[in-house]
């Protein structure tokens, strides 16, 4: 009877030896699966973030880069007055001057008509970007250009029929003929100017103000 029990006892405690084996065990694969997990996650974290720091910097290098064939204009040389008239500007489509109070709304406008020059120009000095083309310019680029601005807040589009480009880019103070929509200083135009460094009044609204007719 004595031996029995002994054995009992014994299996007993054999069992509960595998047990606390197998829990322990149980707790190691749980802590090490956690640490790989979370390793993963911290180094997925620091991808995203040096991705976005790349991108950023990216960003910074294609704004100080000079454009190819860009024209520029003294900003201080350009007026700001609002005024209730039409302005003779000395460049077309004008990149600056004085201009109409009501600013066209620039918040990813695409307008098919021709659009008043005294509104848009208040839209430049928004810090908008203003797409213009003419009847020489493929349709094909026409709506690539559409559809970029669509997307694109402080920007707008329309025809402007009697420039020397057939697609043009402007803003403040600032402008460049491209050579279609694919034209990698369409990109870098944008990158640079749309609440760039030269808009006189960063922040200022691009909705809100003159629509098309």
């Amino acid at each position: 009877m004595a031996s029995h029990n002994n054995d009992r006892r014994a299996r007993i405690e054999q069992l509960r030896r595998a047990e606390h084996a197998r829990e322990r065990r149980n707790r190691i694969i749980t802590i090490t699966v956690s640490g790989v997990v979370v390793a993963g996650l911290v180094g997925f974290g620091v991808f995203v973030l040096n991705k976005e720091s790349e991108k950023k910097e990216q960003r910074v290098q294609e704004a100080k880069a000079p454009i190819t064939d860009e024209k520029s204009w003294d900003a201080k040389k350009l007026g700001r007055n609002h005024v209730d008239k039409q302005v003779k500007y000395p460049m077309k489509p004008p990149v600056g001057g004085d201009h109409h109070q009501a600013w066209m709304n620039c918040d990813r406008d695409v307008y098919t008509e021709e659009i008043p020059e005294v509104n848009a120009v208040h839209s430049l000095e928004h810090g908008a970007v203003w797409v213009t083309y003419n009847d020489k310019a493929p349709a094909a680029d026409v709506a690539k250009l559409g559809a970029l601005v669509k997307k694109t807040s402080y920007s707008l589009m329309s025809p402007v029929k009697d420039q020397k480009g057939a697609i043009m880019l402007s803003a403040w103070g600032k402008q460049v003929t491209v050579d279609g929509a694919d034209d990698p200083r369409v990109k870098q135009f944008f990158t640079k100017y749309v609440q760039g460094a030269q808009t006189p009044e960063p922040g200022a609204a691009c909705a809100g103000g003159l629509s098309a007719k």
